[in-house]
């Protein structure tokens, strides 16, 4: 059968998709992007927006593939089952049980009764391993470590959805990392709904991967901060080949914005790991996720974010007005900023982000940097996309960065005496 699948929402969707992709393959099927047989949508419901666009994502699917079955599966399923039954799936799953999900997608030749595989989020005890697979291409490669959350933000519907902290053993993430480095892939992505709770410690398993793999390339997702201290910055450096990009959840930069959200850290917390993770490596991206307009925020309040994404001088913000998620505690939290100033902020918050991003561009110019090369695009360790070099593809070079053209960094000719990596 041909199947075509479409994701939304974070890199560990993104990362499960890619399994399914890899398993059904392994089983003799295709993987189209038209005409298929099957639809599939991996759904996102971290916000009311996510979740509404999820269920836009899974008419628009079946109207661009008559005569296709529909199957859902992810965090929206999980959490709107209703919504997702309305759209008449042959296979509802939720954001659990991928590999049962793939069993029922190959059952599907004939016409099969609907199956819906929904579990209970919050009674899953053991990490389901998925095959890694090279879906952004020959170079890069996703590796999911980590699933579960019990942080219980007061906006945030994941917990409820993924479960309790569940952990893929370090010996067999470094049995997949190695594999994977002997096919080919160049850049291991380490994921995870809340990557710092990985049980066996995350600083230990980076230590253990670049041991293991020194000459493959290291990337995290996205970190809480406080797991970020001076030994966890020590194992860090035990990785030759960890990139220094750290994405940092931050979601506000005022203390009193951060205790109603539910947050564990304050602003000086936060401060630290920044000026811990510059301190181990002075040229590092740090990134941050940032809400505005959460419930009670003043227009102070919102000033004080503004100069702490001044202060951390990040080299990339993703900025999201808040969005209520009905079942969470902010949803009932008096004081509702009107959506219309939400978004007046964000923009603000976008524009000063914009700032910081260009000075943290700027600054590479001039350096040389070991730019690893995909098919439409260079990255560098820091994160940072450059142009392209033709016949490049799947190589890593040492090559100076020349300047900046619509936000890539562009190149000089990889003619500096280091052998490129094959």
């Amino acid at each position: 059968m041909r199947f075509l699948f479409e994701t939304l929402g974070c890199r560990c969707n993104q990362s499960e998709t890619a399994a399914m992709e890899s398993l059904l393959r392994a089983r003799g099927h295709s993987i189209v992007t038209e005409n298929a047989d099957v639809v599939v949508l991996n759904g996102c419901a971290v916000t009311a927006e996510s979740a509404r666009k999820s269920r836009q994502a899974a008419r628009r699917l079946l109207k661009q593939n008559p005569g296709a079955k529909l199957a859902v599966c992810g965090c929206w399923p999980q959490a709107e089952p209703g919504e997702a039954e309305d759209c008449r799936p042959a296979v509802t799953g939720g954001s659990g049980s991928r590999l049962a999900f793939v069993e029922a997608l190959c059952a599907l030749e004939g016409d099969p009764p609907p199956v819906n595989l929904l579990d209970r989020a919050l009674e899953r005890r053991t990490f389901e391993a998925l095959p890694p697979d090279r879906s952004l291409g020959r170079t890069r490669a996703y590796l999911k470590v980590e699933d579960g959350c019990v942080n219980f933000c007061a906006y945030c519907i994941i917990p409820f959805l993924r479960g309790p902290v569940r952990s893929l053993p370090p010996d067999q993430a470094v049995k997949e990392a190695l594999r994977l480095r002997d096919s080919g892939v160049k850049e291991l992505i380490l994921t995870g709904i809340e990557l710092a709770s990985y049980q066996y410690g995350l600083g230990d398993l980076i230590a253990a991967l670049g041991k293991a793999a020194p000459e493959l390339r290291l990337r995290m997702g996205s970190l809480e901060p406080r797991v970020v201290d001076g030994d966890f910055c020590r194992k860090l450096r035990e990785a030759p080949g960890l990139c220094p990009h750290f994405h940092l959840s931050l979601q506000s930069g005022c203390d009193d914005t951060l205790r109603r959200m539910g947050r564990k850290y304050d602003t000086a917390r936060f401060r630290r790991s920044v000026e811990l993770l510059r301190e181990a490596y002075p040229d590092c991206a740090v990134t941050a996720d940032l809400i505005t307009g959460f419930p009670g925020e003043t227009e102070q309040e919102f000033f004080r974010t503004l100069d702490f994404l001044r202060e951390c001088a990040f080299a990339h913000v993703h900025v999201f007005p808040y969005s209520e998620r009905k079942g969470t505690r902010a949803a009932l939290m008096p004081d509702s900023v009107p959506k219309g100033e939400r978004e007046e902020r964000a923009r603000r918050a976008i524009a000063l982000a914009s700032e910081t991003r260009a000075a943290f561009l700027a600054a590479q110019v001039g350096t040389v940097q070991e730019v690893l090369f995909e098919s439409r695009l260079g990255r560098t360790p820091n994160d940072c996309e450059t142009e392209l070099l033709p016949g490049r593809e799947g190589q890593i070079l040492p090559v100076r960065i020349t300047g900046i053209r619509e936000g890539r960094l562009t190149l000089g000719s990889p003619d500096l005496p280091v052998e490129a990596k094959a």
